[in-house]
């Protein structure tokens, strides 16, 4: 793909998250092929934002969310900063397409990692970590069946990185907790709707953060600090409609909040 191309494959894309619109695919002159020309893609929303990057998001933590999207391993997307809801604030579904609420452990970077010939060990990742946060994902598609779209045209749309909530940095030392075996609720209205734990997104938050540094350097990008990064859902996405109120208790960690609005 020309430069050209893949600005106008982006700006397709940002009309139809713009207009609440699907599409069944790119056009094909504007498909990228590989992992590596849908994140050239991707970066051209940047051209469609006026505030520095909020941070990352990791789609496709675990298995079974690999094969809800037909992928066969983890891809990244990019929070706008004009997309992130306060904790407690509200999220309007408008015509959101996939209506789903994902529980996430959030970590904020305290340092640059800076694209490199060798791997970034996770010490070297969890050493640049300022802060622990619980999350709230509220992810979409413009895609109308994201199963037949394949990793370049998801990561192209920016892994279906949507709206986002970030809960409080915990106030405890999380550091030397097991954070695999960290359990988390999702309730809706008040009740448990879902359970699990940390291991569930790609055997702990901390493979899933390391991955994301490297993948990033992989393909030329700088995680910075400031930036967060929220690593997947650890607890199977939670359908939502108008009305709800939708918490995660990640226990001592913290909870984080959001209604949901038509």
């Amino acid at each position: 793909m020309t430069e050209d191309e893949m600005r106008a494959a982006s700006d397709l894309l940002f009309s139809h998250w713009a207009n609440q619109a699907l599409l069944d695919e790119l056009p094909a002159r504007l498909r990228p092929q590989t992992r590596a020309e849908g994140y050239r893609v991707q970066a051209f929303i940047a051209a469609h934002t006026a505030q520095p990057l909020f941070g990352w998001k990791i789609a496709a933590t675990s298995e079974a969310g690999q094969k809800h999207i037909n992928v066969d391993g983890p891809i990244a997307g990019r929070l706008l900063a004009e997309r992130v809801i306060a904790d407690g604030g509200t999220f309007a579904l408008g015509r959101s397409f996939m209506r789903l609420a994902e529980m996430e452990f959030a970590f904020r970077m305290a340092h640059d990692f800076a694209p490199r010939g060798t791997p970034y060990t996770q010490q070297e990742v969890m050493d640049g970590v300022a802060s622990l946060h619980p999350a709230i994902e509220l992810p979409d598609t413009r895609y109308t069946d994201v199963t037949k779209a394949g990793v370049a045209q998801l990561v192209a749309d920016n892994a279906c990185a949507h709206k986002f909530v970030l809960g409080p940095a915990a106030a405890i030392d999380w550091r030397g907790l097991d954070l695999a075996a960290h359990p988390v609720r999702a309730l809706i209205d008040g009740k448990t709707v879902g359970e699990g734990v940390g291991a569930n997104v790609l055997g702990d938050p901390r493979i899933a953060l390391t991955w994301l540094a490297n993948e990033l350097s992989r393909h030329g990008l700088t995680l910075k600090a400031g930036e967060v990064v929220t690593t997947g859902t650890c607890v199977k996405p939670v359908p939502i409609t108008a009305g709800n109120r939708v918490q995660g208790d990640f226990g001592p960690l913290g909870r984080v909040r959001v209604s949901v609005s038509a």
